[in-house]
């Protein structure tokens, strides 16, 4: 078994973020850009006396999905826990270019090949959210990757990838909202505030960050999945986050727009019936919204395995 296909069966939640961007790609296909080798490190971290990171905690490279090139983006949470800064930033900012002049250059040499050789991009998201060290370099680099992938918006697929330890937190969480697909697993969790920081700044009796099933059940990738946060969830191997990327590519540009969860009409109407719906409820728990979505059972749905809740969850649909 080569090096690759054993990636393939590696937990998603375990892997790094190098593993992660190699086993998303055809085999031998990943070519890792400003890696550790160009030693680009953040210019903030040593006048504070922090440790650095040669390639700042974040892995960008390109591959092949088939016929597909395809631009990886990944985070590594075991890096001052995935925050952004300035050089990381850069990175990722870097890497949406690429994918925006790969499509340029094809549509104006082939494009009869479009559909059929269009790149598309994946961030696996491993971050809190902007940090602090550099935070104003951070907080640009936040909105200078929206402002690029707004940019690829009708051309190229930006598909969040979200399997992580960490999750995808702070500003990172609007980020992945605005990409047009995302994919998470059951273990992966998505928000804009931390539990901890909301225990901190409310109060025990808002939020308890220590109670792990609430936790996941407000922000992780079950719950997410229900409410049409994201559109896939798919089980913890690098494997079946790569299956579903490759699925993802092969869409036409119109089913790509319909997986958006904003940006549109139709998407501000769903945004505002689940506004209505939530008031009529009133929750105290994510349980009692997965109840009034159909779910008659919510804790038997917790407690599931993931291929018992598929069978059986009712969902909100981020399609149109």
């Amino acid at each position: 078994m080569s090096k690759w296909q054993t990636l393939q069966t590696r937990s998603f939640l375990e892997s790094t973020a190098r593993q992660r961007a190699q086993g998303l790609v055809d085999e031998g296909s990943f070519t890792e850009l400003v890696g550790p080798t160009e030693r680009f490190i953040s210019p903030h971290l040593p006048e504070l006396g922090e440790a650095v990171e040669f390639d700042d905690g974040v892995v960008t490279g390109i591959g092949l999905l088939g016929k597909h090139p395809a631009i990886v983006i990944s985070q590594e949470g075991r890096f001052i826990g995935g925050a952004v800064g300035e050089v990381g930033g850069a990175k990722m900012v870097g890497a949406l270019k690429l994918a925006q002049s790969i499509y340029e250059k094809l549509q104006a040499e082939n494009p009869a090949e479009v559909q059929a050789r269009r790149p598309i991009v994946l961030i696996s998201f491993e971050t809190g959210g902007v940090r602090l060290h550099e935070a104003n370099a951070g907080l640009l680099a936040h909105a200078e990757v929206m402002d690029q992938i707004q940019n690829l918006r009708h051309k190229v697929p930006v598909v969040s990838v979200v399997g992580s330890k960490i999750g995808c937190f702070g500003g990172m969480g609007f980020v992945a909202a605005a990409t047009d697909v995302i994919v998470m697993s059951e273990f992966s969790r998505i928000g804009l505030t931390g539990p901890e920081v909301i225990e901190q700044e409310m109060g025990r009796a808002e939020f308890d960050a220590s109670d792990r099933a609430l936790v996941f059940r407000t922000t992780g990738g079950k719950h997410k999945y229900i409410m049409g946060d994201c559109n896939y969830l798919v089980p913890d191997s690098i494997a079946a986050f790569r299956q579903q990327a490759i699925a993802i590519a092969a869409l036409p540009m119109d089913a790509i727009e319909n997986l958006r969860r904003i940006g549109s009409r139709s998407a501000i109407e769903r945004q505002m019936q689940l506004v209505a719906m939530a008031a009529e409820v009133s929750p105290t728990d994510a349980k009692d919204m997965w109840k009034a979505i159909g779910n008659e059972n919510p804790q038997q749905l917790i407690d599931a395995n993931y291929t018992d809740f598929m069978a059986q969850a009712k969902r909100l649909t981020p399609a149109a």
